[in-house]
């Protein structure tokens, strides 16, 4: 199973994570997570079989666009004119088998330390679908401090950004489910509305760590696409 091997994977690189809340462990739904790196993907389905959606250029990336591609990532082929059409049929092929998809609405990466606007087309599939809608807030820390150390972001290789990770020891993540959307909510505030909504709730948990807000000295890093 995914789940089982992405585990592995992420022990390997010497990320711990703490999972907070309440993930659905048998239901289909849609995950919405910000996204700070690569290992995004493996610490969400360490923690249940979970598929993506990503952006078909990671699957040429070297070894881990090969691991991204057997956790069932769906790859989104941007430009091509039917590309977001054939995504969505997927993803309601999935959730008709109670699968879960997880997906990372920025588009790209950042430090962690906010979420970048979120993109409403592929909610589609899951209000279509009568899923439920399930916000997910990750969030890095570098030996017990709020850290975008482990971030893939600016100029920096995925080669260098792997091996700061197997170097390094002190890695965290607290992966925060928050509360549901309901299919019935979903559908009653369409697209727009649940993607505004999930993204507010991501920045507000991703900007707090045990009650005080990250000091803005510590978002100096630039987003990359990934």
């Amino acid at each position: 199973m995914n789940n089982a091997w992405s585990r592995a994977l992420v022990w390997l690189c010497g990320v711990k994570v703490s999972v907070v809340g309440r993930p659905p462990m048998h239901s289909s739904g849609l995950w919405v997570s910000n996204h700070v790196s690569w290992i995004d993907i493996f610490i969400l389905a360490g923690v249940r079989s979970v598929f993506f959606v990503a952006k078909s250029e990671i699957r040429r990336w070297p070894v881990v666009g090969w691991l991204v591609a057997k956790v069932g990532t769906v790859f989104l082929h941007r430009g091509q004119r039917h590309a977001v059409r054939e995504v969505s049929e997927e993803m309601q092929r999935r959730f008709a088998r109670g699968e879960v998809i997880g997906l990372f609405a920025e588009g790209t990466t950042s430090t962690g330390f906010d979420v970048l606007p979120f993109h409403a087309s592929l909610f589609d599939p899951a209000i279509r679908a009568q899923v439920a809608i399930q916000p997910v807030a990750l969030r890095f820390m570098y030996r017990g401090e709020r850290s975008d150390f482990a971030a893939f972001v600016g100029e920096e290789t995925l080669v260098a950004n792997l091996w700061t990770l197997l170097r390094a020891s002190g890695v965290q993540v607290e992966v925060v489910f928050l509360p549901e959307i309901s299919p019935g909510q979903c559908q009653e505030w369409g697209r727009n509305k649940v993607a505004r909504y999930t993204e507010e709730l991501i920045r507000d948990a991703v900007r707090v760590s045990d009650g005080t807000e990250e000091p803005a000295a510590s978002q100096t890093r630039i987003s990359r696409s990934a």
